[in-house]
């Protein structure tokens, strides 16, 4: 039997639970049946992009090479920024039914490059350019376009030209069902140095806001530790887990809750809320991100400018094991 056989029989003999994790987050949660709060079933309009970044779902999550656990509960992805970006980006772009000149579409390139059965090895890549996202060019001109035209695509705005952008590469290995190795690998593949903002996230599905009285999962930063930044998870049902950070990236920490202030003009349920990171690092809103180290997001935020050709590397492991004193470090020369 290979390794990966064995991992499906004791998967299906239930003595290890390697499916727990896996590519369960939504591409797009928004604008979808799953979030449709409308009274006539129209989805694009209850729930759109622009809300995306600031209403918490109901019933799913989504994200950038995202991964989380079955009951979709713990989440992770990765979120971008390029220094230009209006918003960060954490999740695909794209044209709703009637902003399409052929329907709704997404306007992204993205590509799953691998996957076993068990997800215990998973590869991706996300192909971001160094320049603005041409959101509203994207919509006005195909809009614009008949159903008897071609589609307007991103390459066509001249965004990727001189080969202006970086290729992302997520990688996950298990190293056991609840112990997830990631590496994010960055490389320009533009003419010129380039500085990219890479946001490693990792957060709770929301739960407490629709069941009051439940009990609130939280994210706080944990015990410094030399080179790594740990963040400590608690949540009900799967109790104590930790993500250690490599490098000692600045955490920034917020709340998985609706910004009913710039949605609706009604005033917000917590202090800080979901776009409080895209906030704190589009717009410089020191005060929209934690200074007490808690929450229920949070964020790595590394921030390397990398040469041409050349690339930036990140390491993580979200699990279930703590670094015990002494014990051996969780990023070393077993984790290639």
């Amino acid at each position: 039997m290979t390794r990966e056989e064995f991992r499906l029989q004791e998967d299906q003999e239930r003595k290890a639970n390697w499916k727990r994790w896996g590519p369960y987050l939504s591409e797009r949660q928004w604008g979808t049946v799953r979030e449709d709060y409308s009274t006539y079933g129209t989805a694009w309009d209850s729930f759109s992009h622009d809300q995306a970044r600031s209403r918490a779902y109901r019933w799913g999550e989504d994200g950038l090479a995202g991964i989380s656990d079955k009951h979709q509960l713990i989440c992770f992805a990765l979120a971008l920024w390029n220094g230009h970006d209006p918003i960060l980006k954490e999740r695909l772009f794209g044209l709703t039914g009637g902003e399409g000149n052929h329907g709704e579409d997404v306007k992204e390139y993205y590509f799953y490059l691998d996957s076993t059965p068990t997800h215990s090895y998973m590869k991706y890549l996300y192909k971001y350019p160094q320049n603005e996202f041409p959101y509203a060019r994207l919509v006005e001109e195909n809009r614009r376009r008949g159903k008897r035209d071609l589609e307007f695509e991103l390459i066509n705005t001249g965004v990727f030209d001189d080969n202006r952008y970086f290729d992302i590469f997520v990688e996950y290995a298990k190293a056991s069902p609840d112990d997830i190795l990631i590496r994010i690998e960055a490389i320009n593949r533009g003419p010129e140095a380039a500085e990219i903002h890479l946001l490693p996230t990792i957060w709770f599905r929301n739960t407490w806001s629709w069941n009051p009285g439940s009990e609130r999962p939280r994210l706080r930063l944990g015990q410094p530790i030399e080179g790594i930044s740990p963040i400590e998870l608690q949540h009900p049902y799967y109790g104590k887990r930790w993500l250690y950070c490599e490098g000692n990236p600045q955490t920034l920490f917020t709340e998985n809750e609706t910004n009913n202030r710039r949605l609706f003009g009604g005033g917000n349920a917590s202090s800080h809320v979901k776009d409080g990171i895209s906030d704190y690092i589009v717009h410089g809103v020191k005060e929209a991100v934690s200074a007490e180290s808690a929450g229920t997001k949070v964020a790595g935020y590394y921030r390397p400018t990398i040469a041409p050709g050349q690339r930036a590397v990140l390491t993580l492991r979200p699990t279930d094991k703590p670094i015990e004193s002494g014990a051996t470090r969780p990023f070393g020369a077993s984790l290639d």
